[in-house]
């Protein structure tokens, strides 16, 4: 009779209380940037979709709440300081370098959790 186990591990990344890409590192994640600048919209969706949203949300982001609101999100869920204030010129004055960043952060904080299975075999 085998048993089948799944141990989730995780790893945590100790936040210095920044984001791990500046607002303008586009070629830290090329596949990020092309993607933005090819199909922004596929890559919003795409980002609300990983963050754990309705991939829909960035078609509803009228004056910018969506943007607004997920960049605060993402902030509290990764400990990053800013405010909205912050997050709001940031979106005003550079919208799509901003949602290429919260993509690239919510991609690398993604990539920290592992799952690992074991077979545990009784005799």
């Amino acid at each position: 009779m085998a048993v089948q186990q799944t141990i989730v591990t995780t790893q945590q990344h100790v936040s210095s209380g920044t984001w791990t890409t500046g607002i303008c590192d586009c070629c830290s994640d090329m596949s990020t940037c092309c993607c933005g600048l090819f199909c922004f919209p596929c890559m919003q969706c795409q980002t609300v979709s990983q963050f754990g949203w309705c991939f829909c949300m960035p078609l509803l982001d009228c004056c910018m709440i969506v943007s607004c609101c997920l960049r605060q999100k993402t902030r509290e869920r990764y400990n990053i300081h800013g405010s909205c204030c912050d997050d709001f010129c940031t979106l005003c004055f550079c919208y799509p370098c901003a949602w290429c960043q919260m993509s690239r952060e919510i991609k690398t904080r993604a990539r920290s959790v592992s799952v690992i299975t074991q077979q545990i075999t009784h005799s």
